[in-house]
């Protein structure tokens, strides 16, 4: 577990290897979205550049590599190359992406 839905955001994950699952859950405990991310994939971001909890929970699988960049860490990367911003907002175009296929798959 990396973390879970409504914890206070502290940082980012990068999967280095492996397979993650990311889930949204209602307040019901209803699953209402199921994404898989495989390697490469940054976890977290929304809630960390927001300041807001993470909205999803995120799982790794057994044998999967992980590293953790802490919020303040990132915003400093950030704030040293801004041309990272770019990176930032594709990666979050992505996720809605994601996130609106798997909606419309429902």
């Amino acid at each position: 577990m990396l973390f879970r839905q409504g914890e206070t955001a502290r940082g980012i994950y990068i999967l280095r290897s492996g397979e993650a699952t990311l889930t949204m859950l209602s307040s019901g405990g209803h699953v209402l979205l199921k994404l898989r991310a495989t390697a490469g994939s940054l976890l977290g971001l929304p809630g960390v550049i927001g300041h807001e909890p993470y909205t999803l929970t995120g799982k790794v699988r057994r044998g999967s590599v992980v590293s953790f960049v802490s919020r303040t860490d990132f915003e400093e990367l950030i704030r040293l190359d801004p041309s990272l911003s770019l990176g930032v907002c594709q990666v979050l175009a992505a996720e809605v992406r994601s996130a609106r296929q798997a909606i419309s798959d429902l």
